[in-house]
């Protein structure tokens, strides 16, 4: 396991490499954008990238955007900015989740563990007919939905809305996304169909386990997993 820190604060950058080393995770740093773009692209046994926002030379947003050109490597955003806009942008851009400084050490293991988790299946074949998300587990090929060990009784329109959610996890959908991959029709801006449908899946999924959110409202925007 091989971590890359990104961030142009020395101390800063020091602290969590030595803080991953003791959790058995080897490490490299730079600090500074461009850098950055070429240990990822030189360097395959890289299995995630922490990355700073404010960094000389090549901000850590162009950074991203440069990393996502060529790789799928999954990125976590470590930042002083707080505001939600600046998260949700970096989301849609394909990071795959966002921490904002200051942070505890322990936490920031515990994101980078989800992170792999998600990101790294164990294998080809459950990555291709296995979606699984939390307690969540969705079988491609008996078209099934199982959470908590229950199954779960969904309509053609929800599944396929979950399924979709489920190939995209980190991917924020608009109500127009959403209705014309799963409806293949156009979507008009007054249409309520999108919002039921969201509305009946949460709450099929929090009938069998209340304590966890599976599904986010995104006001304005859309919907997207809750990561």
């Amino acid at each position: 396991m091989k971590i890359l820190v990104v961030e142009d604060n020395k101390e800063i950058n020091r602290l969590i490499c030595d803080y991953l080393k003791t959790q058995n995770m080897d490490t490299l740093s730079c600090e500074n954008g461009l850098d950055a773009v070429r240990i990822i692209r030189e360097n395959k046994e890289l299995s995630l990238v922490l990355l700073d926002l404010m960094l000389p030379f090549q901000s850590g947003d162009m950074v991203l955007m440069k990393i996502r050109e060529f790789s799928q490597i999954p990125v976590i955003i470590l930042s002083a900015k707080s505001t939600v806009s600046t998260k949700i942008d970096l989301i849609k851009m394909g990071a795959d989740d966002y921490i904002t400084k200051p942070f505890d050490l322990d936490e920031l293991y515990v994101r980078i563990e989800a992170v792999l988790r998600r990101c790294q299946p164990q294998n080809k074949t459950e990555t291709k007919n296995l979606l699984t998300f939390k307690n969540l587990t969705l079988d491609r090929n008996s078209k099934t939905v199982t959470l908590c060990e229950n199954t779960l009784s969904l309509t053609v329109k929800e599944y396929a809305i979950l399924e979709l959610m489920l190939l995209n996890p980190t991917k924020l959908f608009s109500k127009a996304n959403l209705f014309e991959n799963v409806w293949n029709e156009p979507y008009f801006s007054d249409d309520n169909t999108i919002k039921v449908h969201m509305s009946n899946l949460r709450s099929k999924l929090k009938k069998y386990d209340p304590d966890e959110e599976y599904l986010d409202t995104v006001w304005g925007m859309g919907y997207k997993l809750h990561i």
